[in-house]
């Protein structure tokens, strides 16, 4: 294999990405079309208005991801593209591009794993050699929270996930329920700076049985409870009327870094691992940075996290993943599949 660019397409869930990245570390280029703003009015993502924003934006995203890097597709090794998890609508714009491309232009193709490559993205900052595997990666974004043991950029098996809701739908429906706009994760942890994260202490999930896992279901219920003042059955007070809501959402906060933070370290504890990697969308979040760094120093374990930018759905994170797939001879035909799953 003469050249080391490879072409990463993803289109998962309501990013529209393309990128170039060269032997899974050096990012030539990357671009991103966010739909934010189509899926604001309804508070979430709309799986039927998200395929028809990737139709519209998945060619423009790989030609200005070619043009940025300055190469065009005879100049790949490759094309990788998210081939699941994720909603199958979307996923299939992006995959029907990477196949079309790469029969015509006679390029590999291979499909990558999108939670895989979030995990990867979080080697992708380190200094060559300074990961070192295995090691515990937690990912949390607003479709999955889960924590893995990775013993190498193509080896990952889940250790723990969570039983209801992920944490960054957590912060999406909380939101809603403070008056702050959507996406909630940043929203919520923007209001959270004024408040006490002490001030309430809301419920940390423990599995009865003892093991590793999350569930964030019980800690929203227990927020609405406290808005409406302790009466299930009370109307939900409007924004302006709810009594120390910065407060509340920095107890919020507080719950859900303490759940990942305590879970991820424990796997790390009873495998005997002392490095964990933190990635997906509410890797972002700055109190769930603080906090890991904090108690793995506590702990005796590195934690790495990747850049703000590849925290996010994205395909830089596709791309170097998929060098190493291309690497390991992991070719994909024209008969690969999208899987929600």
């Amino acid at each position: 294999m003469t050249s080391r660019l490879v072409l990463g397409i993803e289109s998962s869930c309501d990013e529209t990405a393309a990128a170039v990245v060269e032997a899974g570390r050096e990012v030539r280029s990357s671009v991103i079309h966010s739909q934010v703003e189509e899926h604001a009015r309804y508070g979430g993502v709309v799986p039927e208005i998200a395929g028809r924003s990737h139709l519209r934006a998945i060619l423009p995203a790989v030609d200005g991801a070619l043009s940025q890097a300055g190469v065009d597709l005879d100049d790949l090794a490759g094309i990788a593209v998210t081939n699941r998890p994720g909603l199958v609508g979307s996923l299939l714009v992006g995959l029907s591009t990477a196949k079309a491309l790469a029969f015509t232009r006679g390029l590999p193709l291979v499909g990558v794993h999108h939670i895989e490559a979030h995990v990867y993205a979080a080697t992708m900052g380190a200094a060559v050699g300074e990961v070192r595997f295995p090691c515990v990666a937690l990912v949390a974004s607003g479709g999955h929270s889960a924590v893995y043991q990775a013993d190498g950029p193509l080896s990952m098996g889940q250790l723990a996930t969570t039983r209801d809701d992920a944490a960054g739908e957590a912060f999406d429906k909380v939101a809603h329920l403070l008056g702050l706009p959507y996406p909630g994760g940043p929203s919520v942890s923007k209001l959270a700076e004024e408040g006490d994260p002490r001030a309430i202490r809301f419920p940390r999930y423990r599995a009865k049985d003892g093991g590793l896992g999350f569930s964030f279901s019980g800690l929203k219920t227990a927020v609405l409870y406290h808005i409406r003042g302790g009466d299930a059955l009370a109307p939900t007070p409007e924004p302006e009327d709810i009594e120390a809501r910065a407060d509340v959402a920095a107890s919020f906060q507080e719950a859900v870094v303490d759940a990942l933070v305590e879970t991820t370290l424990r796997a790390a504890r009873e495998r005997g691992i002392d490095q964990v990697l933190v990635a997906g969308g509410v890797a972002c979040n700055l109190r769930l940075r603080e906090r890991m760094a904090e108690r793995a120093v506590e702990e005796g374990v590195q934690s790495f996290f990747p850049a703000p930018a590849w925290c996010t759905d994205n395909a830089v994170m596709i791309a170097g993943l998929g060098w190493h797939r291309l690497l390991s001879g992991e070719l994909d035909g024209l008969a690969l599949d999208a899987s929600p799953r």
